[in-house]
């Protein structure tokens, strides 16, 4: 009798239980509804920690959540959105939280964690969901697929996403990609990768998501699938549609010093790479330039200019070496150490060029740009007093902490990349440079021998302007400055040092 009494005094009690939640929900809801999103959390988050009916408990979450995100608290809405995602079916929100998670994502730019979370949670269900939030899925998820060189996967997803969604040109950049990459299945597939890039550049659609820069990236993406493809002239064409000083402008300028070589325009090779070595871009980090540079010169047995630019080489990268072998060879410290030594660094401990190579990487970019927000959410939260009351200021913060903490191993590891594949790069191309020195003097050696007198082989030829595009163009000779609106139309015209037969 005595537990059967027992067991009724529990119902009766859980009765008041379930009317207080579900009062205190509704007054979070009607605050959420009013636009009181700093006084919604608050309610809601108690209803969420004390709810036993699954309904309530479910709506508090979920509310709680969109309450962050209306505040301007992407990252900590994320940490609540993610909750509810890994509940699964078992929460009736899930597929509100995904999309929320997707919004969030834009929101913060985040190339990683949330990503992540919808790869590893995608299933048939989200079928279901906005066509502009699944084609944002797919393509978040074909990135994550191309990076993992899952080319057949990246390409079904990237494909998925329609004309009519704000990604599609970022899509099919991305699909270009996948398809000119080397290791696709069959090999590359050069002509299906140019129609892909050549419709990013065609799009004109206005409610394409960052459209200028991606067809800035098509524009590269076609240059490189040209030069692959061994049509030189068309890659030059494309390089040369990259706008001036835009923010890949400095890489055009490179690999359209290449194709130009490859073209056979000497001349214009070393004009892309004296643009690109301009003071307007010091700081950069280019070893490659002046390799080619010195092999443009070589080809025309020109050995003194070529040692001339292997002498630069040698000036602005050999000493970079030891440096750099001092941050990563024999190392054992914990990858965040990599975050810090980037993110603080003025160049006294890095190189400057490698510095600002590696501070150029778009996905640490998007980290260093979510811990700087994840900053600035700490120092809001700290100040809601209200939210202390109901211990929600340490469960949030501890949240941003682990989200922090996550990235900087992100942020790190990325950094270390780049570090180690800066030194591997200096060092290759150091190698490359001996080679060239021992070809220069070689190829010195073999025409004294043979008695050619490069002096007066050099002053029987005459040396012609470059022409000029179009008529309406004027001519003007280069004289040690560097003009802004000169830069990057640069043109040599060069003698040639090689005897007849040689160097053709």
């Amino acid at each position: 009798m005595t537990r059967s009494l027992a067991i009724a005094a529990l119902l009766l009690a859980a009765v008041p239980a379930l009317a207080q939640d579900a009062a205190t929900y509704n007054k979070g809801l009607q605050a959420y509804n009013s636009g009181d999103y700093e006084t919604a959390a608050q309610l809601l988050f108690e209803v969420s920690n004390s709810a036993t009916d699954q309904d309530v408990k479910a709506n508090a979450e979920y509310y709680l959540a969109a309450s962050f995100q209306r505040l301007n608290l992407p990252v900590t809405a994320y940490s609540y959105y993610a909750n509810i995602l890994k509940q699964g079916k078992a929460n009736k929100n899930y597929l509100k939280a995904v999309e929320g998670l997707v919004n969030v994502q834009e929101t913060l730019g985040d190339q990683y964690l949330i990503p992540n979370l919808l790869n590893n949670n995608y299933n048939e269900d989200w079928a279901t969901l906005n066509l502009e939030v699944l084609s944002r899925i797919n393509y978040l998820i074909g990135g994550i697929s191309q990076r993992k060189s899952k080319f057949d996967e990246a390409k079904a997803f990237l494909e998925a996403v329609p004309k009519e969604s704000a990604v599609y040109a970022k899509s099919q950049y991305l699909l270009g990609i996948v398809l000119v990459d080397p290791r696709y299945p069959g090999g590359s597939q050069g002509q299906e990768a140019i129609a892909a890039f050549q419709r990013v550049i065609d799009t004109t659609a206005r409610n394409q998501k960052d459209l200028l820069l991606t067809q800035q990236l098509a524009l590269l993406g076609l240059g490189r699938t040209y030069y692959g493809m061994g049509e030189y002239q068309k890659a030059v064409d494309a390089y040369e549609r990259v706008p001036r000083f835009s923010k890949y402008w400095d890489q055009a300028l490179f690999e359209n010093g290449f194709a130009r070589f490859q073209n056979d325009d000497l001349g214009g090779a070393l004009g892309s790479l004296q643009a690109l070595h301009a003071p307007q871009f010091a700081g950069a980090f280019q070893p490659e330039s002046w390799i080619l540079k010195a092999t443009t010169y070589y080809f025309s047995c020109l050995h003194q200019e070529s040692k001339t630019a292997l002498a630069a080489f040698d000036e602005l990268y050999l000493p970079m070496i030891e440096k750099l072998k001092g941050l990563v060879e024999g190392d054992d410290k914990d990858v965040t150490a990599y975050f810090r030594l980037v993110e603080g660094d003025d160049g006294t401990k890095v190189p400057k060029p490698v510095l600002n190579w590696v501070r150029s990487n778009e996905r640490l970019l998007g980290v260093f740009a979510m811990l700087k927000q994840i900053d600035a959410e700490k120092r809001v939260i700290d100040d809601k007093q209200g939210w202390r009351a109901v211990k929600l200021v340490p469960e949030v913060v501890g949240y941003l902490d682990q989200t922090r903490g996550l990235l900087e191993q992100v942020a790190g590891q990325f950094a270390k990349n780049r570090l180690v594949e800066a030194l591997r790069n200096v060092k290759g191309f150091a190698d490359q440079a001996e080679i060239i020195r021992f070809e220069t003097s070689k190829s010195e050696k073999e025409l004294a021998e043979a008695g050619v007198d490069q002096v007066a082989l050099l002053k029987k030829q005459t040396l012609y302007r470059p022409k000029t595009p179009q008529e309406n163009w004027n001519y003007w000779k280069f004289q040690g400055e560097f003009w802004r609106d000169e830069i990057g139309y640069y043109q040599y015209t060069l003698k040639k040092g090689c005897p007849a037969g040689r160097g053709d």
